[in-house]
């Protein structure tokens, strides 16, 4: 394991805003004890509490499969993409989001978009493709993605229209599993 350097912490950190905005400064500055920070192995971000990341130290790389919460995965190009597993950091510090009503969380699971149909909610003044988690009518969240249209614009659309582009979902856990750790 070992920092990231000023380039990747800058793609992350922009990815990461696509998201939460502003909120990234929590996700860093924790008004907790046991302060976390970013690491890359092996390709893959993790978000680890500096205790944890000190004891990790003892174990060697070739041994070390994770640690912490992997946030995404960089690509051969140098491009981040954010994982699923970082969905419960997201939600918490949400900047937008968007919730869909029972009948359309079964299509957004299997990976679909979510249409107008589906719609149950939506963060008032959402610009057109801003980065939104996407929660069922109960608040659990259920995945991400990026707006399609701009709320104002949402409510001219017709049943069948793309609202919310599909990233990540939660049914990446058992579509995905051997890929995404």
């Amino acid at each position: 394991m070992r920092p990231l350097t000023d380039e990747e912490t800058k793609t992350v950190f922009s990815k990461l805003a696509h998201y939460i905005g502003n909120n990234v400064v929590h996700l860093v500055d924790r008004p907790e004890e046991d302060s976390h920070v970013f690491r890359l192995h092996r390709d893959r971000v993790y978000y680890v509490s500096s205790t944890a990341m000190k004891l990790a130290i003892s174990i060697s790389r070739p041994n070390l499969s994770s640690l912490g919460t992997c946030f995404g995965k960089f690509s051969k190009t140098g491009k981040f993409r954010l994982h699923v597993t970082a969905l419960d950091y997201l939600a918490q510090y949400a900047k937008y989001k968007v919730w869909i009503k029972p009948n359309g969380e079964l299509p957004f699971l299997y990976g679909n978009h979510v249409v107008k149909a589906h719609l149950g909610r939506i963060t008032d003044d959402t610009p057109e493709h801003a980065g939104v988690v996407v929660l069922s009518m109960s608040g659990v969240a259920l995945g991400f993605g990026v707006t399609a249209r701009s709320t104002v614009d949402t409510r001219k659309l017709d049943p069948t229209s793309i609202i919310v582009f599909h990233q990540a979902d939660v049914g990446e856990y058992l579509r995905d599993e051997d890929t995404l750790f």
